[in-house]
């Protein structure tokens, strides 16, 4: 059997490595991805070749669309297929709605919800095809409820929440599954912001009293991509009860 290849972006740390990791470990050939931090994609190629699999490392920005084409270009050049995509890139932005600015807007915007048509625009005609195939998008718990001075990553995320529902409509009769995972405080560097008496007061409005691990929202990923066959069009919310 050949196997199977699965698109993780933004995985050069955090959620989106985990998640890479997870699916070299169960033998998956992997296709990794950032924009900025070489180095660190490659230390993350390095771990997944030594689980036996193979690997690409792509280098851009999957905010842009002819960056994904080149991107898709070189993934099924290499393996002649994508079989799966988790669309993990995302940043955030903290301030008053009143003090941001258009760009600041746009480019949340760019990054957290035009990275997801683009990979899936791109990976979903093969899916279709070849009548399989598994789009995670990363989603978060605002996207759900909204965050005050987190207005645009709040509306990316919503965005994408919606998203998944309507494509999984869409693509249900093809047998091309979409989900979501919506993500409460995870710990990683996109939290290392806050300070030792706002993490411990954070942990403590959440039901587990901790935050989770990027470990576990992999584990949840590879899961709605592998196992859970009937599952499409749900956004998963995993925040230890916190929202």
């Amino acid at each position: 059997m050949k196997r199977k290849t699965v698109l993780v972006t933004g995985s050069s740390r955090g959620i989106g490595r985990a998640v890479a990791l997870k699916f070299a470990r169960e033998g998956w050939n992997v296709v990794v991805n950032g924009v900025a931090r070489e180095k660190q994609l490659e230390e993350v190629k390095r771990e997944i070749l030594a689980c036996g699999v193979d690997c690409l490392a792509f280098l851009g920005d999957v905010s842009r669309y002819d960056v994904c084409q080149r991107l898709f270009q070189q993934a099924k050049q290499r393996f002649c297929h994508v079989d799966a995509v988790v669309n993990n890139a995302g940043i955030s932005h903290i301030g008053l709605f009143q003090d941001m600015k258009p760009e600041e807007w746009e480019r949340i915007i760019r990054v957290n919800l035009d990275s997801v048509f683009n990979c899936t625009r791109l990976a979903v005609p093969e899916m279709i095809a070849n009548k399989m195939g598994s789009i995670v998008n990363i989603s978060s718990v605002w996207g759900i409820a909204g965050a005050s001075c987190e207005v645009a990553y709040s509306a990316s995320k919503g965005a994408v929440n919606a998203l998944t529902k309507a494509l999984a409509k869409e693509l249900g009769p093809s047998n091309v599954r979409v989900n979501a995972v919506a993500c409460g405080a995870i710990d990683t560097e996109m939290n290392q912001f806050l300070d030792l008496s706002e993490r411990k007061a954070l942990e403590e409005e959440i039901p587990m009293n901790r935050f989770g691990k990027p470990e576990e929202v992999a584990e949840l990923v590879y899961d709605l991509t592998c196992k859970e066959t009937y599952l499409t069009g749900q956004v998963v919310v995993m925040d230890g009860g916190w929202i």
